[in-house]
């Protein structure tokens, strides 16, 4: 199996080739399809996350078909076609496990963190969190549902009944969930990097009503505002938005440091909140809905090889969408 893996955060991920192990008895081998490039692979090839498994191979938005099942697998055969998210298990005994909340297992296991990941022709990944996907999504499509459209779902339902919606950071997770936000007859602002033209006019495409630069104060009053964009600065910016008693919800697994702030910008019961990981309830609720109300994905293909070039289109902000990796 061809592997792009990174061995030292920093540098650039190498191709090699890897011998295939033998499955473990919950275990699917499954051959890529399509693998989306998310900013917590950047994250996690940057070193911006801690303790990553090393040498790692990255990729968490993974969509391909079962070549082969361990032992005991059920339900699942050679040849489904399957999604593997971020969450790649969970111990499913901790206080939090039983709660449901296991997004916050002390003990789980990520993909493309801790388990090697998507950016290969081959993948192995646990069949008990596998999703089985939408048919109205091509592979390549439906690869950017499997967690910018998952984080981007926990984030909005984080954000309550909101009328009228901010959504700071119009990228990958945005674009999907814009969409959501106006099938349920939410209003949505976006706020984009100042002078990034080419943002504006993408959110608009994709419904928002108000697009313009983070900077900017909103033309309305928000309920609720999601900060896609991994920047700390705009906390205090979102809550100024957000009337009171609205919600800022932070959906990024790492943010830079929030400035400090005066109390006032936060009293009126408004609220900050994170959001993190996903649960296997998020994805079946949300991938529901994907098949009821086909969500446009809206995708640059790259080849495997081209993992690199992908992730710094990422890092430069120059991709309006999602990068996909198709072997």
């Amino acid at each position: 199996m061809k592997v792009m893996l990174l061995d030292r955060p920093g540098e650039p991920l190498r191709a090699v080739e890897h011998r295939a192990r033998k499955l473990m008895d919950q275990e699917l081998r499954i051959a890529v399809s399509a693998c989306a490039v998310c900013r917590t692979d950047l994250h996690v090839v940057d070193g911006e996350l801690p303790k990553p498994k090393l040498p790692i191979v990255p990729g968490h938005e993974i969509v391909g078909h079962v070549i082969e099942c361990g032992a005991k697998v059920e339900n699942i055969r050679v040849g489904d076609r399957v999604g593997v998210p971020w969450l790649g298990w969970a111990c499913g005994t901790c206080e939090f496990c039983v709660r449901g909340e296991e997004n916050l297992c002390p003990n789980a296991r990520f993909t493309g963190y801790q388990i090697d990941g998507g950016f290969a022709d081959e993948t192995i990944a646990d069949s008990r969190f596998v999703l089985p996907l939408p048919a109205n999504y091509s592979d390549e499509h439906a690869a950017p549902l499997l967690c910018a459209g998952l984080i981007g779902w926990r984030s909005w339902r984080a954000a309550g009944d909101a009328k009228r919606l901010g959504i700071y950071g119009f990228g990958a997770a945005a674009h999907i969930i814009a969409q959501v936000a106006r099938a349920k007859g939410q209003t949505v602002y976006a706020f984009v990097r100042p002078g990034d033209e080419k943002a504006e006019a993408f959110a608009r495409e994709f419904g928002a009503i108000w697009a313009g630069p983070s900077d900017a104060p909103a033309p309305d009053l928000l309920d609720a505002a999601i900060l896609f964009a991994p920047v700390g600065a705009l906390v205090p910016l979102a809550l100024k938005a957000v009337r009171p008693g609205g919600t800022v919800v932070c959906g990024g697994i790492h943010m830079s440091d929030i400035p400090s702030f005066p109390y006032e910008i936060l009293w009126g019961e408004r609220c900050v909140r994170s959001v993190a990981n996903l649960t296997r309830k998020d994805a079946a609720e949300f991938l529901a809905f994907a098949a009821k109300h086909t969500l446009e994905t809206r995708t640059v293909r790259y080849s495997l090889d081209d993992a690199n070039r992908a992730l710094a289109a990422l890092r430069s902000g120059d991709l309006t969408g999602a990068a996909v990796l198709v072997p």
